[in-house]
């Protein structure tokens, strides 16, 4: 039998770059592929090798996307590496007519956005377990440069302190582990209650 999650809130993760949110959600939607509908949404980049529209992203011109800015389409939207993003209210009012739970894969600058709305969310954090170990993860990733890889990282740190604010996310999980990440992943997607992680400390 299917878990119900038709009629739970909406669940927001975050984390940096390279912190293994995609792969968590990939394995997700595999698993469960009746349950939960992610959020696409729009950008202004261009896509990677293997990137569909529609399906990681909706790709749009910059002109597009202030348009639709204008027309007060987006619940949050962000710039990032000289690329905006959005999330429209209209693929989230998609999901939830469905039937299914919607993710939302969102920046930090865009859960402070979402704080201000009436989606009443729940929020994830997906930290990793050090900075090298993000360093490296980015690195391998082999479609970022030195300077972009950079970037990343000082976004990361901007992210984590935001992170440890109070009342900022309803629960943290390291990814130290995919496995272990994923199962308290899927438990929280499914509306199970878990014991969060304590974000680590992240000097190095």
């Amino acid at each position: 039998m299917s878990p119900r999650t038709d009629f739970l809130r909406p669940l927001i993760l975050s984390g940096p770059s390279g912190v293994g949110k995609s792969t968590l959600l990939q394995r997700l939607f595999a698993e469960f592929p009746e349950n939960f509908g992610f959020s696409v949404s729009h950008t202004t980049r261009a896509p990677r090798p293997g990137e569909e529209e529609g399906k990681q992203y909706h790709f749009v011109n910059t002109q597009q996307f202030k348009d639709l800015l204008g027309e007060g389409a987006f619940i949050e939207h962000a710039e990032f590496s000289g690329n905006y993003y959005g999330t429209s209210f209209a693929t989230v009012r998609q999901v939830g007519l469905l039937g299914r739970r919607c993710i939302l894969d969102i920046e930090a600058q865009g859960v402070r956005q979402i704080k201000n709305t009436k989606l009443n969310p729940v929020y994830l954090f997906i930290s990793p377990p050090s900075m090298a170990a993000l360093r490296a993860r980015l690195q391998q990733r082999g479609t970022e440069t030195e300077a972009s890889v950079q970037k990343r990282l000082a976004t990361a740190l901007k992210e984590i302190e935001y992170a440890k604010e109070p009342n900022v996310h309803d629960l943290v999980i390291v990814n130290d582990d995919l496995d272990r990440t994923y199962e308290l992943f899927k438990k929280v997607a499914l509306g199970e209650q878990i014991e969060g992680d304590t974000l680590p400390s992240l000097d190095d």
